[in-house]
């Protein structure tokens, strides 16, 4: 009787465990996971005046991305040079790397003392200069895109 019951009690266990085991097995590990958020500006240059602009972002806007960087607010930058396929169509891409959109977030008021603090600048600066910046170039549109990672999450 003694075998019978501890027999019944080892099925009912695995029983127990089955629907477990189960589920385990049915999740498959996705070859992709989400990566970082990238703020991508899309710029167009006006004629004659690409060089004005190209100086801003060697000077200024480097030294904002980079003091963005060192305070850890952001992971990366870059610019990149496009065709236009129209008279209308962006010819750069400024594109800022973060960690992920809460981080990106979550740090927007300590962004813009780190930016602040790295261009000894204050509200008036900032005007004046995007001000000065709009006769260079038009900004066509901003877009926010997660980078995909082909493989498995760690």
């Amino acid at each position: 009787m003694n075998k019978l019951i501890r027999v019944i009690a080892a099925l009912a266990f695995a029983a127990m465990l089955l629907p477990t085991l189960s589920a385990a097995q049915a999740m498959p590990v996705r070859p992709f996971h989400d990566g970082p958020v990238w703020d991508i500006t899309f710029v167009k240059a006006k004629p004659g005046l690409g060089l004005n602009y190209m100086n801003f972002l060697a000077t200024e806007w480097k030294t904002e991305q980079e003091a963005l960087k060192k305070a850890g607010l952001i992971l990366n930058y870059m610019v990149i040079a496009t065709e236009s396929h129209s008279p209308t169509d962006f010819d750069l891409m400024l594109m800022t790397q973060y960690k992920d959109l809460a981080t990106m977030e979550a740090n927007q008021d300590k962004a813009e003392a780190v930016t602040n603090q790295a261009l000894n600048s204050n509200d008036q600066k900032m005007i004046q200069g995007y001000q000065e910046r709009a006769s260079w170039r038009e900004i066509l549109g901003d877009r926010l895109a997660r980078e995909i990672i082909l493989e498995p999450k760690k």
